[in-house]
């Protein structure tokens, strides 16, 4: 599990990668919280295109990030998800709470 993160002006990009669940899920969401906080962003981008597998803690993550950013008013994009990641996102809603690039096509925020 890792996180890296990127900040270009008023856009944080946080790119995961490894397994996301209950062990890796705790360290990634403080890591882009704390991004987050220092750096106030208009945008908030999650890269799951490193992430091979993904359980219940990934939906819990985008949630929480989303809330937080609400706060704000910044904006969330999801990106690099794989088709099995898309599926549960989609079944979870998340596609309603941020744009979602999928299969090449955005999905926008309804």
């Amino acid at each position: 599990m890792s996180v890296k993160i990127s900040v270009k002006g008023s856009v944080v990009t946080a790119y995961l990668s490894g397994e996301l669940d209950h062990h890796s899920a705790r360290e990634m969401r403080e890591a882009i919280d704390g991004a987050i906080e220092l750096n106030m962003p208009e945008l908030l981008v999650l890269d799951f295109s490193g992430i091979g597998f993904m359980d219940s803690s990934g939906i819990g993550l985008v949630m929480g990030r989303f809330r937080n950013l609400q706060k704000s008013g910044a904006q969330m994009h999801i990106t690099g998800t794989s088709p099995q990641i898309t599926k549960v996102m989609k079944l979870a809603g998340i596609e309603r709470l941020a744009k979602m690039d999928i299969g090449g096509f955005k999905v926008e925020k309804h």
